[in-house]
């Protein structure tokens, strides 16, 4: 039960804040920070209590479809339990970013609540069809927080995000179709299906199956080329907006790759690898060279999260290079993609909520409005230059242990894409030091709507307390990996072992 309560405690308090219309926004705005904080406490006692080696655990299951097999069915391991823990750590960090919003706080903090459960529950699902209706309900959230709370062309970006996640959505339910149809239990149970999977020996239907769950997926990730809605949706999005959706709901779709994908269909995922890997190297090339073609600090963050999904991608399409990789590389593959999961999620979580520093201050993104910002707002630059090389993979932040655990196993299974893919480092570590120079070095100028250069305020409390745990956190994976890696290791081993099947 404790993870049932994890997951719909931000739903029970989003449901409480719009019944009682006459709580004060102040009240209901702490009432988000204290239902995240309860969240990511209940999350640490799980991840204290867990046992890598044991499986699934803390699952609960209740009948819900019958005539399907389809149930209440959720639980962790080591690839769920990380994310988990990382959505309530990011949620946290939006409540406390979020404590003076000003346009309508009390509807605000409640849809985040409900967002939140939403995205708990997708990665604590071990059912199909509650995993599709906890995937859909995101992409709901998120359409409003961006329509409702978004700048510029929000209403545009908004449902432009709407459509093509829902469309892709749809590809993703044909899929869950087509897995309980090929299935010779009938069941939509994600642990029944792993251990038995269906279409096995049935080469053309696994693939097109696999098709359309890749689209969906590839939707939400998003992989080029998928991935047209992304700028749009992050450039128009409030700061905390941007933070979930790259730092969370991006990992829905990659999550989903290695949670049902791999497992279920691991005759069709061996087949076809190689464009899997095809597919995550284009990206990785392609989101940084179009990176560091930008003019605007948020749209860059944005493609360098094309960049990184794609990374994730090779790790995990070099998995199913059974032939060419022995079982040790195929798995320190696998997990380094899902602490790239975690990584990302905390760097560019920590760098959205930093180009809204920018916002507030100046109402704009553009490289060629600010400029010698280390003068004036020190810790800023300290907290931007931290998530700029923690981004590009310098040693001893988080993003180097994934990347670096990516390589290692994608290497011997597709020199050729790896070493290609590693141009994508050093582009991306171009592209974040000019940022870096544009908006820290020179002479200090700002937005006309900003206060005079020489009065520039700094980051405050509120901002701190959001931003610096999400570095730290990076910095603790980039210096004492174990703590995420004993977790992940025992569950990703067992995904390339049922992949090799």
């Amino acid at each position: 039960m404790l993870l049932t309560v994890v997951v719909l405690l931000p739903l029970a308090v989003a449901v409480v804040l719009m019944a009682l219309p006459r709580i004060p926004d102040r009240v209901a705005s702490w009432a988000w920070v204290a239902a995240s904080a309860v969240d990511l406490a209940l999350v640490a006692w799980m991840w204290w209590r867990f046992d890598p080696g044991a499986g699934i655990a803390f699952d609960v299951k209740v009948r819900w479809i019958p005539t399907v097999d389809a149930s209440y069915h959720v639980g962790v391991d080591g690839l769920s339990l990380p994310l988990i823990a990382m959505t309530t750590v990011l949620f946290l960090a939006c409540a406390v970013w979020s404590l003076r919003e000003q346009h309508r706080p009390r509807a605000h903090a409640a849809l985040f609540l409900f967002l939140q459960t939403a995205c708990l529950g997708t990665f604590a699902a071990l059912d199909l069809i509650l995993f599709f209706v906890f995937f859909d309900l995101t992409i709901v959230g998120m359409y409003f927080v961006i329509a409702g709370w978004g700048h510029g062309n929000r209403r545009r970006s908004a449902l432009k995000f709407f459509l093509y996640t829902f469309v892709g959505s749809l590809a993703l339910l044909v899929g869950f179709i087509g897995l309980f149809l090929g299935s010779d239990e009938r069941t939509f149970d994600m642990v029944r299906l792993a251990d038995n999977p269906p279409l096995q020996g049935a080469p053309v239907a696994g693939g097109l199956v696999l098709l359309a769950i890749g689209i969906g997926l590839g939707v939400k990730t998003p992989v080029f080329p998928f991935h047209t809605w992304l700028p749009d949706a992050h450039t128009d999005a409030p700061a905390a907006g941007s933070a979930i959706l790259a730092g969370v709901l991006l990992k829905l779709g990659t999550y989903g790759f290695v949670r049902i994908a791999m497992p279920m269909l691991p005759e069709a995922w061996r087949d076809w690898a190689m464009v899997i890997v095809v597919v995550g190297v284009v990206s990785v090339v392609w989101g940084a060279f179009v990176a560091l073609a930008q003019q605007d600090f948020k749209r860059m963050v944005a493609y360098t999260s094309v960049n990184h999904m794609g990374y994730i991608l090779l790790g995990l399409g070099a998995a199913g290079l059974v032939g060419p990789a022995d079982d040790d590389a195929r798995t320190i593959a696998t997990v380094g993609a899902v602490v790239q999961m975690v990584s990302h999620g905390l760097l560019t979580g920590a760098l959205f909520l930093l180009s809204g520093v920018l916002w507030s201050r100046g109402g704009t993104y553009a490289f060629d409005r600010w400029g010698g910002l280390a003068r004036p707002a020190p810790v800023f630059a300290a907290c931007l230059a931290v998530a700029a090389f923690g981004s590009l993979g310098l040693p001893g932040l988080s993003a180097f242990i994934a990347e670096f655990q990516i390589f290692t196993g994608a290497l011997q299974a597709t020199p050729v894409a790896t070493v290609i893919a590693v141009t994508g480092i050093l582009v991306t570590a171009g592209l974040f030091l000019l940022a870096l120079q544009r908006l820290l070095a020179g002479p200090t100028t700002a937005p006309a709507s900003a206060a005079n250069p020489g009065g520039l305020v700094d980051v405050n409390r509120r901002e701190v307390i959001a931003i610096v745990p999400l570095l730290a956190l990076s910095l603790v994976i980039g210096l004492l990996p174990r703590v995420l890696l004993d977790v992940v290791e025992p569950a990703a081993e067992l995904v390339t072992d049922l992949v090799a099947r």
